[in-house]
């Protein structure tokens, strides 16, 4: 596993993309670095994106673990390469709205009774303000991937879209933002005391349903079914396996049953 020293650069507080809190993060020669904050997320980013190499998404961000050393202080955390070329910027679906539109756009989609109508909104409004017409089946992708992988965490500042500035165009973005699936809130809500079973049946799925196969369902209904999975136990023991020396055996453990059960569930 690499090891980095980051005392020449200053963190940035992860605030905004998440629901929970701040996150530490460094950019250094065009790689981020992000430490672990509520528990096993770096764990979790890379065990989704090491397992997204056996399915049919090719947009996605890869995180690979690294231990980082800053101001005398280690932490267990993981690194990607930077998805963003020269001037580029990555627009979250609630700026796209505010701008275009004003106002908020979780505010407006929790004005509407039904999950499948919250989804339509926000993807009809992205397609106009972009011209992305494929942002339905990414929606769909990502709902996928957070009902398997079990994040808590999506919402109208994580889901967005890439602008080029010099040419005034959008593109997709990868898929990324994956460090609160897999129960990796150990601090606050999964905590490594409580049981597989008692976890899975208090974690809520995000932005448009607290459900996370009612989400998914409405998405499939709407895009059709987008992205496919081919791994088994041996490819999720090999992702666990790069991760194994910085983690517990309880939290290896707990990750490797619930990909297990989740396995069984989704087959």
């Amino acid at each position: 596993m690499d090891e980095i020293v980051l005392d020449e650069f200053l963190p940035l507080e992860y605030a905004g993309h998440s629901s929970k809190g701040n996150q530490l993060k460094w950019k250094a020669d065009n790689i981020w670095y992000k430490a672990d904050y509520m528990g096993y997320e770096s764990l979790a980013e890379v065990v989704v994106s090491g397992l997204l190499a056996y399915s049919d998404v090719e947009n996605y961000v890869r995180y690979l673990p690294v231990e980082i050393q800053y101001k005398g202080k280690k932490y267990m955390g993981c690194k990607s390469n930077s998805f963003l070329g020269e001037g580029e910027e990555f627009v979250t679906a609630e700026h796209l709205f505010r701008q275009w539109k004003g106002g908020s756009l979780s505010a407006e989609m929790s004005k509407i009774p039904n999950v499948e109508g919250r989804i339509e909104y926000m993807v009809e409004n992205v397609i106009n303000f972009t011209g992305l017409v494929q942002f339905g089946k990414y929606i769909a992708i990502i709902l996928a991937m957070d009902a398997f992988f079990l994040n808590e965490d999506r919402h109208t500042n994580n889901i967005g879209v890439i602008y080029e500035m010099e040419t005034k165009t959008y593109r997709l973005s990868p898929v990324f933002d994956n460090g609160l699936a897999l129960l990796a809130d150990t601090m606050t809500d999964f905590s490594l005391e409580k049981s597989l079973e008692e976890c899975m049946k208090r974690v809520e799925a995000k932005p448009f349903s607290r459900n996370f196969d009612e989400q998914l369902d409405a998405a499939e209904k709407l895009y059709g079914s987008n992205m496919h999975f081919s791994f088994g136990k041996k490819e999720v023991d090999r992702v666990l396996e790069s991760c194994v020396c910085k983690y517990s055996d309880e939290i290896i453990g707990r990750v490797r049953d619930l990909l297990y059960f989740q396995m069984r569930k989704y087959q």
